[in-house]
């Protein structure tokens, strides 16, 4: 799927590719949808433990935040696949697959980064904001360079996705969620609107 940027592959070219008996995939995982399952799974795994040890970490929420986006960019360039095949997976809300991929990676991370929100509230970093808009905001601002990857290559004058692409888009999107997500004293004309508003 790397190799192709897309999920649409056979159980016959991941046999070739792999060397392997494409019966082997039927023996262990049942169909092709088994294995791809099994393999957001595995990478569901990482990354949620990933994020579950920087959540421990002696670091601010923002600079979570930060190291938290990076890795969500990170994992994307590392399996362009990923996004494409998440997207896929949970197109049909009552979908076998959908129901686990929602179970294994959407829940988990949701509430993971409910953790760091409530984290950074507390600690007088971060405004108060809705978890689910949050989850969505975050996840499609560090997909689409990956999604609408010709475009974006065509608009920057650029051949590829290559790391100083990548560190670009890790600052520019930390950048917009952090200064939004900062809990900022109302400036006078916010609270002059509020007096005017009768509130």
């Amino acid at each position: 799927m790397s190799d192709r940027h897309s999920i649409d592959v056979s159980l016959s070219e991941i046999a070739g590719h792999s060397g392997l008996n494409s019966a082997l995939v039927k023996y262990y995982f049942g169909n092709k949808n088994g294995l791809l399952l099994a393999l957001v799974e595995r990478e569901a795994a990482a990354a949620l433990q990933g994020f579950a040890e920087l959540l421990r970490q002696d670091l601010s929420p923002t600079e979570k935040l930060r190291r938290h986006i990076a890795g969500i960019i990170n994992n994307f360039f590392r399996t362009p696949y990923l996004n494409r095949l998440l997207h896929s997976l949970l197109d049909d809300r009552h979908a076998r697959s959908a129901k686990q991929v929602n179970r294994i990676f959407v829940q988990p991370l949701m509430a993971l980064q409910r953790e760091l929100l409530a984290e950074g509230m507390r600690a007088g970093e971060f405004r108060l904001v809705d978890p689910l808009l949050f989850y969505v905001s975050v996840l499609g601002a560090c997909d689409h360079l990956f999604n609408a990857r010709y475009a974006v290559r065509s608009l920057a004058g650029v051949a590829g996705m290559d790391d100083e692409l990548r560190e670009r888009y890790i600052a520019h999107v930390c950048d917009v969620f952090i200064h939004g997500l900062r809990n900022l004293p109302p400036s006078r004309a916010g609270r002059r609107a509020v007096r005017r508003s009768g509130r």
